[in-house]
This record gives structure tokens, sequence and C-alpha cells, in this order.
């Protein structure tokens, strides 16, 4: 199949950003920097803001429309998003493509192999790499007839917004299994509800005569239900860790008996009262502690640069531009591998799977959890508990900490997380049984996660294979739809 190019200036219009580094805001609109230019929809969540005056500035030469395409320019050049939400402005070292032609098209033929090629072979400086708008417009988009640049736009689309939706999925399933987190080891939920119903139970019961077998549900207008008090206890601490009313419980015994006794065992191990330590108030029996006691932190290394034989390899090799995005959670593969001499004659160590990485120098505090074997730079601690905790629930509290770890790192050059900073977080330790339990409760949460994560990998590795046979003429349409179809019933 033959196929002939056309410069991007003719059949886009490229517009820059000011050159300038403007005043930020704690609130007001977004400002899109190099830093928020990453593949798929432009994402705005993390953004900059700036005021009003400073976006009218800013929106002098750019008003953003749905379907164009942001650029980076310096630094990380050659980025690309594409706008789904045009309420934002450009940033300096940016710029937009407004494209005249198929968006979607155009954006994959943007990050396909050969446009990067041509990027790397136009940027200039030595210092600090730069794609010029000169650049960006003289560069060669290959095209074909209108049908198939819409099917090769729809391939990629159909691709691209499975994997977005399974990131939105996981992150739905991050915060679920925070929530979980939060109610049972941050704010005491389940204890609390206890606490509520035993003062409730003991009001109903009528001065200078025996205790009642009498009680209420959690909520006070419920109906009174028959039982003793440990009972009514456990019925509030359920409601409060399964968000149901009683009488939703009440649905739940009739209809699965066996999950009503596993959320009932589930509370009884919660205490019925609180006391005080150095954290304030905290459910009796358990201990307010240093994280340091509570982990075990692992080193990493870099095996040395110049041997060949020790890259290149088949064990990941995990650095800051690895983390993954806020919901993914996992590290299932990374950008650099090393091989098994480089693990045998270096610092670096294979964390086991379930461990959690945090990165600790200059971007500090960047969280992942390894879901296969996996190796790591010295600018990472791996960790993992000392305690009996599990890799999810480990997870769970080191991200709780990581605020706390960021205020306190040092360091003159860089930022810097120590193992002495471990010992400045204090955390509400729970028994190991109820540890266990949580582990038990949210592992399935976390294995949903893993897996739509490495259904994604596949799909942008079919991505990637599919779109620049396509875009060279080398696949057909049929094979492209028969290869599709091979994904779509596996």
């Amino acid at each position: 199949m033959t196929f002939k190019v056309s410069r991007l200036g003719d059949i886009a219009e490229i517009i820059d950003s000011l050159h300038k580094t403007p005043k930020y805001a704690a609130e007001g609109k977004p400002m899109v920097r190099v830093t928020d230019v990453k593949y798929g929809p432009l994402k705005l969540g993390s953004a900059y803001k700036v005021n009003e005056e400073v976006f009218k500035e800013f929106s002098c030469r750019y008003t953003p429309s749905v379907g164009d395409i942001v650029i980076t320019r310096v630094g990380s050049y050659g980025n690309t998003s594409f706008v789904v939400n045009p309420d934002f402005c450009l940033g300096q070292n940016t710029a937009a493509i407004i494209p005249k032609i198929s968006s979607r098209y155009l954006f994959l033929a943007l990050n396909s192999d050969a446009l990067r090629n041509q990027i790397e072979s136009l940027v200039v400086g030595s210092t600090q790499k730069t794609l010029s708008l000169k650049a960006i417009s003289n560069l060669q988009i290959p095209r074909f007839n209108p049908d198939l640049e819409n099917f090769i736009a729809e391939v990629g689309s159909q691709l691209d917004d499975k994997i977005e939706f399974n990131h939105q999925i996981n992150q739905t399933l991050e915060q679920m299994a925070q929530a979980l987190f939060k109610s049972w080891f941050v704010d005491f939920e389940p204890v609390k509800a206890k606490i509520a119903a035993r003062q409730r139970w003991q009001a109903l019961q009528p001065e200078n005569e025996p205790a009642s077998p009498v009680c209420y549900a959690a909520e006070f207008d419920e109906p009174p239900a028959v039982g003793d008090l440990e009972s009514c206890m456990n019925r509030a601490a359920m409601q409060a860790i399964a968000g149901k009313t009683a009488a939703q419980l009440d649905a739940l015994h009739a209809e699965d008996p066996e999950r009503y006794r596993e959320l009932y065992e589930t509370a009884a191990l919660f205490p019925s009262a609180m006391q005080a330590s150095e954290l304030g108030e905290i459910p009796e029996g358990w201990e307010a502690l240093p994280l340091s006691q509570m982990i075990k932190l692992i080193g990493g290394g870099t095996p040395k640069k110049s041997e060949p034989a020790y890259w290149n390899g088949e064990i990941c090799w995990f650095s800051v531009k690895d983390a993954p995005q806020d919901g993914n959670i996992f590290v299932i593969d990374t950008e650099d591998k090393i091989t098994e001499k480089a693990l045998k004659n270096s610092p670096t160590k294979l964390l086991p799977i379930g461990t959690t990485i945090i990165t600790a120098r200059g971007t500090v505090g960047k969280l992942a959890l390894t879901g296969v074997l996996t190796a790591m730079n010295q600018s990472c601690y791996g960790i993992v508990g000392s305690d009996g905790t599990g890799s999810c629930l480990n997870y769970l509290r080191i991200h709780k900490a990581v605020d706390t770890l960021k205020k306190n790192s040092h360091g003159a050059v860089f930022d810097t997380i120590t193992r002495a900073t471990f010992d400045t977080v204090l955390q509400p330790q729970a028994p190991l049984d109820l540890r266990q339990r949580f582990e038990e409760v949210v592992m399935c949460t976390f294995e949903a996660i893993k897996n739509n994560l490495r259904q994604s990998k596949t799909l942008s590795e079919l991505r990637d294979t599919l779109l620049p046979k396509l875009l060279s003429g080398e696949l057909t349409v049929p094979d492209a739809e028969a290869q599709l179809a091979e994904v779509a019933d596996a």
C-alpha cells in the first residue's frame, strides 16, 4: 500500500504559547504546562491555577476547542495530549495544534515511531533540547484516503478509550480501598459505632431494673431488635463497615448467611472503647507506633550504565519515571530492564511481589506496588511490613504517611526521605487478626486493579503494533480487524 505525506503546517494551524512565566494562584483556572502533557486525553486535575487576569493574558493567542492537540516544545519535547475539556490556557513551552483533518488520526500519527524519529532529528540545543514551531510545522504526516484515516482513528480511539476506561475503574477501586482504610484505621468508625450503640442500649434500660435484651440498631429511628449488648454493638459496627442499614443487614442474613457471618466476625474484632495515646484517642488495645517500627526498608542501586551486559535484559528496574498513574497502583513493567548479571554485580536487589516502592530523593513520595519481581534504583526504598501486615494494608498506610514523609524530608540540593524520616510518622497499630482480616477484604480490589492494568498493557501493545503497520501501509484493514476481534474475544 502506498501513501503520500503532508507537511503538518498545511493540515493544521500551529499556535505558540506566551514565552513567560506566570504567577500561579491557589484558586483559578488551569494552565497547562509541559508536565501536564502526556499521551491520551489532556487531564487538568493536577494543573497549576492562575487568576482571571493571567488567564485572559495567556488566552490572547489561543482559545482551546475539543479535539485540539497540545504538544510540548522544551525539555520533555514532542509529548502530545488531545483536548477533551477546553477550559484551560497554554503555559510556556507548549503549543497548540488545531487539525484540519481527523483529529484522532493526526494525534495517532504524531505518536508513531516515524514521527518520533522526525522529532528527534529536529530538536536543537545542548543544555535544554527545544522543538521549534518551525520544526513542528515541517513534520511530515503520512496521508491516506479519508476512509482509511478514519479507520485508523477508530482503531486507535477504541483501544485508547478502553485503556482510559480501565484507568477510571482503577481510580474508583483505589478510592474504595482508601475509604475503607480511613474508616477502619483513621476514623475508627466501627469502634465509634459500637460505643454509640452501647450508649443507646444503656439509655433504654429503666432505672433500678435488670438490663433488658432490647436494643436499637445504629440509626436512632430504626425499630428495636432483640439481642444482648454485644450483639447490638456488633450489628452497629457491621453497619459502619458495610454501609448498610439494619433492614439491609436482615436481608443479607436471609440471602447470604455466610457473608453475614463473615461480616459479623469482622465487626467482633473491633473493640468497643477508646484509650488515650500520643495520637489522641485510639481504639482500646491498639498501639501508637512510629512507622519505622512497623516496616522493613530495602535499598536499591543502579548497575553501571557503561556496561552493556547489564542492560536490556528481562528484569524490571524501577525509577521515578515508572511510577504508576493515580489509581493504577501497581508497577508491572518498566522502561529500563536489567540482566541477571547486573543483579549479581550491583547493589540493586530483586524486590518480592507485593513490595511498596517509594521514591525518596528529588521527586519524593511517588508510590508503586510491585506486581512483578522488580529491582529499583538507589533513589527509592522498598517497604514491606515487619509486623505481619499484608502488602495491601502496608501500601495503604504508606500512602497515608506520604504527606508527612514529604513534609519532613530534607536536603541541601534535593529533598530526601531518609530512614530516620520514617521515625517521624506515628500511626495506630491494630492487632494482627484485624489487620489480616482487612487484607482479606481488600485483596480482591487490588487484584482487580492489577488485572485491569494487565489488560491495558495488552491493549497498549496491540495499539503500538497495529498502528505503525497501518500507518506504513504494511497492514490491511481486514487484517487489523481480525486482530482486534481476537482481543475482543480473549
